[in-house]
């Protein structure tokens, strides 16, 4: 993502975290219909409106964060549309006794958005990526949904090398 001069670094942060959610939402909203997942940015506009509106922001705020969060989001997505395949095959190793249609659809897309970040999206810190992907798990999963997605993107982590930028750049 390219740096928006208008976006301070404070608010980047908050437009990763509700891109993260959005991404989410895409996913969920693809894996719980009946449309492929080539398809998942055909709602985009009207779940970021939706969302925008949960989140309570500001017009002003809103109007600001609305393209950084649209970009992230659709990044994440556009990674795991990319590498599906490998990303569930990945899932499905790690996540012993547990097939990708026995896991909550939450969890599942958490899952695939995280680990798509993870493999394809290396400018952004690991630690970063599983700590958000956890709060996500707390605030929309079930009680045991965090312990499972830190296992699993933490055995992925420590498979990765360690050449992550500390904190994160100022392109995103």
């Amino acid at each position: 993502m390219a740096s928006d001069p208008n976006i301070s670094k404070r608010e980047k942060v908050g437009a990763r975290h509700r891109g993260r959610e959005f991404c989410l939402a895409l996913l969920y909203a693809a894996d719980s219909g009946s449309s492929p997942l080539s398809d998942a940015f055909q709602h985009a506009e009207t779940v970021l409106d939706s969302l925008s509106e949960e989140w309570q922001l500001e017009p002003d705020e809103a109007r600001k964060l609305r393209p950084a969060v649209n970009r992230f989001g659709r990044r994440l997505c556009e990674q795991f549309i990319l590498h599906h395949e490998e990303v569930d095959q990945r899932i499905e190793a790690l996540a012993q006794g547990w097939t990708l249609d026995r896991m909550p659809v939450v969890d599942r897309n958490l899952l695939r958005m995280a680990l798509a970040e993870l493999l394809y999206l290396p400018d952004i810190p690991l630690g970063a990526t599983i700590d958000e992907a956890v709060d996500l798990a707390k605030a929309y999963g079930t009680a045991e949904s965090s312990k499972f997605i830190n296992g699993i993107l933490g055995a992925v982590a420590r498979e990765l090398p360690d050449k992550r930028p500390a904190t994160p750049t100022e392109a995103d």
